[in-house]
């Protein structure tokens, strides 16, 4: 293979259906279709149904190339080439609103393939990726022709990775990241059921989705799947059950709406020690830093807040990745990029001390956020350093190294020790544990990573700004 034709690799998470699997090939995004999938594709490709869907963009854009791909011989009946996604996330990555909107989208896309004549096999979340702030559909292989009496096979899949995470946020307050994060098929009914006694099994759903779910499905638990579609076929399950029943949970996401609470990162901008001064010199040097760098395709801001620097990063970027650790500080932000139809600012929620790590089969079949992140052009870390270094103790060579592997270029704003928001930080902790805390010191470590091109300390004295480039 020659650089300009580079051969195929296996995406790692692309395993569990043996008819179909995605590989990458340079920037191209491709997926190979066994002989049932690419008879299952001629058909869809052929209806209304998906040429609908890939004009309002709600199914990833999707044509046929001839190109051959790794496997043996016979394997790969047809090719398909998916418009590349610019940066894959996870449910556990996810606002509530940002759940909720997937989940919408799936069940839409469910009616729609039900009323043309198709089903989908499967109803994972992970089936569901993000331009900025609008859901897309990228498994094309999950459509397939519906067969009389059968029932949504993506049932479970979709109540264990979307439907359960909604009602454990909307009726109990409870983030469900955790539980997506350790468990990559999702929350189990029987989780559920121990969660949703007493009175709580009366919450919108509860009864129906987890309480009922989870008793069939231990009735069941010895009977194959076969067996199982054939009682329902007996019993006069047909299409149009499967379309109420569609129809009926999408009136329950609808309804499991969560509000997010006041928080104090909500109000960081009234309450941090920012003087208008300060904000527009800030403001200023990020502009300089992205004008300077050689390529902006991908830029990371990493911890950032309500996204205004996010916002002002996109204006010269093509797509901005806006990490931030609140959960109602991430779904706010999210509200307002999706009321505005925004596609280049996608808002994840992630604990940066704690970031995501790889996963599922070998931990390889979800991809860690320092994997994802590696590709970056800019990496913005404004405000982050000290809540990394004080906050978490994380040591200041430790955050440099990290740093290197999050972008070729760094804009970062560094909090003096004696900065009231360090101060905050530093009142919980025991004193001289931080004794070299110092920006002199931090400048001295990124200068071993990165070549420093600029430096300012904005006007209030407390904070110094610091843009590198990456030695490579």
């Amino acid at each position: 293979m020659t650089p300009e034709n580079p051969r195929p690799r296996a995406e790692p998470g692309s395993f569990r259906d043996p008819q179909t699997r995605v590989f990458y090939a340079g920037g191209e995004v491709l997926r190979g279709l066994g002989a049932q999938a690419a008879q299952d594709w001629k058909a869809l490709r052929a209806s209304d149904f998906f040429a609908r869907a890939q004009a309002d963009g709600s199914v990833t854009a999707t044509d046929e190339v001839d190109r051959e791909l790794p496997g043996e011989p016979g394997t790969w009946s047809a090719t398909l080439r998916h418009t590349p996604i610019p940066f894959v996330t996870y449910p556990y990555e996810w606002s509530h609103a940002m759940r909720q909107d997937a989940a919408r989208l799936h069940l839409d896309l469910l009616r729609r393939a039900l009323a043309a004549g198709f089903t989908m096999k499967d109803g994972s979340a992970y089936n569901l990726q993000w331009r900025g702030a609008v859901p897309e559909f990228i498994d094309i292989g999950s459509f397939e022709p519906a067969r009389p009496g059968e029932p949504w096979a993506g049932y479970r899949q979709f109540c264990q990775t979307l439907l359960y995470p909604l009602m454990l946020q909307a009726h109990l307050d409870l983030d469900p990241r955790p539980l997506l994060r350790s468990q990559i098929d999702g929350v189990e009914p029987a989780q559920m059921r121990r969660l949703f006694g007493g009175t709580r099994r009366l919450a919108a759903g509860v009864l129906k989705h987890v309480h009922l779910h989870d008793s069939i499905q231990s009735r069941n638990a010895d009977r194959s799947t076969g067996a199982v579609r054939e009682q329902l076929r007996d019993a006069g399950f047909n299409s149009e059950l499967v379309v109420a029943a569609a129809r009926a949970m999408a009136k329950l996401v609808d309804k499991l709406d969560w509000s997010p609470p006041a928080t104090h990162w909500g109000d960081y901008r009234e309450t941090c020690s920012y003087s208008d001064d300060d904000r527009a010199a800030k403001a200023r040097f990020v502009d300089a830093a992205l004008d300077a760098a050689d390529r902006t395709d991908l830029v990371l801001d990493l911890g950032a807040n309500d996204g205004v620097f996010a916002r002002q990063a996109a204006a010269k970027a093509g797509y901005v990745v806006a990490v931030e650790a609140d959960p109602a500080v991430v779904d706010t932000l999210y509200r307002q990029l999706r009321a505005e139809g925004e596609k280049r600012v996608l808002p994840i929620v992630m604990d940066l001390a704690d970031p995501s790590p790889g996963g599922g089969w070998a931990g390889a079949e979800r991809a860690g956020f320092a994997a994802r992140a590696a590709g970056a052009d800019v990496a913005l870390a404004l405000a982050l350093v000290h809540h990394l270094a004080i906050g978490r103790n994380v040591p200041l060579p430790a955050i440099v190294e990290w740093l290197a592997g999050m972008g070729r270029h760094v804009v970062v704003e560094f909090v003096h020790a004696d900065d009231p928001m360090a101060k905050r930080l530093l009142a919980n902790k025991p004193d001289g544990l931080f004794p070299d805390y110092h920006v002199e010191t931090f400048v001295r470590l990124l200068g071993e990573r990165f070549d420093i091109a600029r430096r300012e300390t904005l006007p209030g004295g407390t904070r110094t700004l610091i843009a590198g480039v990456r030695r490579d």
